[in-house]
């Protein structure tokens, strides 16, 4: 299903747009074992988001179909700790994860931008630094993490502040028509 080498937007959201995440100890569960299966799973992390009810991952697997079995593995263990906590049952997430395939790299670029503003769209802070649940800081090298590709973002952006300037920047129209494809239904 997934290609290596390409680009895969990968989304779920809350069953009934309910909250998947109740507390900030819920976001670093799910960070901590995000890195955990990424040690043994052939994969790489571009953009991330993680919301109140939804969530965006940007990836891009060196092996076929890596991105399923780390998505499964993810959100299912993080399902039962989270169940388990809060004292239910049943499905979180309004079925299986979607998942896009970006087929530009240029598409890739902007929809790295629509997931870390994602905080930002929804009125939940007023600049996309101040969302800790996502790898923006990454991005703009404010803060150190392993759910990012460095070599990826330096290839488009050389300088942290030119990818600050993109992210803030007018969005060009033409382009947001292109790539709302791409964005959760």
């Amino acid at each position: 299903m997934h290609q290596a080498g390409h680009y895969y937007h990968v989304y779920n959201r809350g069953c009934n747009r309910e909250r998947i995440f109740a507390n900030d100890g819920n976001y670093a569960f799910l960070l901590k074992r995000a890195k955990e299966i990424l040690a043994d799973t052939p994969l790489s992390v571009i953009a991330y988001c993680l919301m109140p009810n939804h969530y965006h991952f940007l990836l891009c697997p060196a092996e076929y179909d890596s991105i399923s079995r780390f998505i499964q593995r993810l959100f299912n263990s993080y399902t039962q700790a989270f169940n388990k906590q809060q004292g239910r049952n049943g499905t979180l997430f309004e079925g299986r994860a979607k998942s896009k395939l970006v087929d530009s790299d240029e598409y890739v670029i902007h929809l790295s931008r629509y997931i870390h503003l994602n905080p930002v769209r929804s009125g939940i802070v007023s600049h996309p630094s101040q969302w800790v649940y996502s790898n923006y800081l990454e991005w703009v090298e404010q803060r150190n993490g392993c759910l990012v590709n460095h070599s990826f973002i330096h290839q488009y952006f050389p300088m942290p502040k030119d990818y600050e300037a993109f992210v803030l920047s007018e969005i060009d129209q033409s382009m947001e028509e292109k790539i709302q494809g791409y964005y959760l239904e």
